[in-house]
């Protein structure tokens, strides 16, 4: 096992099985020395955690939650940067995060939510996992998740 998949074990996040493509599309590809993922949802067993878009409503997602969910899209990523290169020791460098969050018109903490990503992968990976990011609001996300993540990392 190597040594990325163990400190995922030990921060309680097992890296899943890669999530099933729901269209048309691969989970990840590799360009280069690359990976780009393709955008991951908050996916638990196949089924999405929570849905629903973001906000500080009733009926809303709360944004500590979708924080929560945010880092399980960066640990699907990983799963499917793990398919692509066979082992997540081989990862140099986080390059660059970018974040969907489906939210409300009024709300504007998407950065908020996509620390939940980016803190996880500083956590998993210490100062290679540290990168770029976008945090973007939406309208909607597929199958109405509330977060939406996409890595490019670099790797050896």
């Amino acid at each position: 096992m190597s040594k990325i998949e163990s400190r995922l074990i030990e921060l309680g996040h097992p890296l899943p099985a890669v999530a099933k493509p729901v269209a048309s599309y691969v989970p990840s590809v590799v360009s280069g020395n690359l990976v780009f993922t393709s955008g991951q949802l908050p996916f638990v067993g196949g089924v999405l955690a929570i849905t629903g878009k973001v906000g500080e409503h009733d009926g809303c997602v709360a944004p500590a939650d979708a924080n929560q969910l945010a880092k399980l899209c960066a640990l699907n990523a990983l799963a499917a940067v793990k398919l692509a290169i066979g082992d997540l020791d081989r990862v140099t460098r986080v390059i660059k995060v970018v974040g969907f969050v489906a939210s409300v018109s009024d709300f504007t903490g998407q950065p908020a939510v996509m620390n939940g990503a980016s803190e996880f992968l500083v956590e998993v990976f210490g100062e290679i996992g540290v990168h770029a990011r976008s945090a973007v609001g939406v309208a909607s996300l597929p199958l109405d998740s509330a977060v939406e993540v996409e890595l490019i990392v670099e790797f050896a």
